[in-house]
């Protein structure tokens, strides 16, 4: 963007700081009603015919710009954050287990959801009905914070299901 004595255009269409159109004007009219007022002059559309330029505090407007931003990319996080992925296998141990489950109650209080997946492995691929049981049984014992999104579903070697935080009545 430019600002002030970067402007190479011969006349501009001036707006005021509260946005009332001031008219064309000559560049350097336009630079001394600019200064008069303590603010920049900021080209806003050079395209135009002739080219937009707005008297405002160029400073105020780069860091409204910047805190906008950022502010679009926390909503951004927390949006990426919305499901999160538990890795279950048919042979799991009970403590394995229980520590997934755990986690997953506190994600889901969270109000996230939870996607829980069980990847078979070599002769594994077999016994697909031993996968699901192991999903079921988490499924099972997140009942009291979730309840089922996606029943388990056999995708390749992949059998993924999706848990949603209960609604609160």
């Amino acid at each position: 963007m430019f600002i002030n004595e970067q402007i190479r255009a011969k006349e501009v269409m001036v707006i005021g700081p509260n946005g009332e159109q001031l008219g064309i004007k000559n560049i350097k009219d336009a630079l001394t009603l600019s200064t008069y007022a303590g603010f920049d002059l900021v080209l806003i559309n050079q395209n135009g015919n002739p080219p937009v330029c707005k008297i405002m505090d160029y400073n105020k407007f780069k860091y409204e710009n910047k805190k906008k931003q950022k502010e679009n990319l926390k909503k951004q996080r927390e949006t990426n954050l919305e499901m999160k992925e538990y890795r279950l296998s048919v042979a799991i141990d009970v403590h394995d287990f229980n520590t997934r489950v755990n986690q997953a109650i506190k994600y889901l209080e969270k109000g996230h959801r939870v996607k829980a997946s069980i990847r078979f492995k070599g002769r594994e691929m077999a016994h697909t009905d031993l996968g699901k049981q192991v999903l079921i049984r988490f499924a099972d014992a997140l009942s009291t914070v979730s309840e089922i999104e996606q029943k388990p579903l056999l995708d390749g070697r992949n059998m993924t299901m999706i848990l949603m935080p209960k609604k609160e009545k």
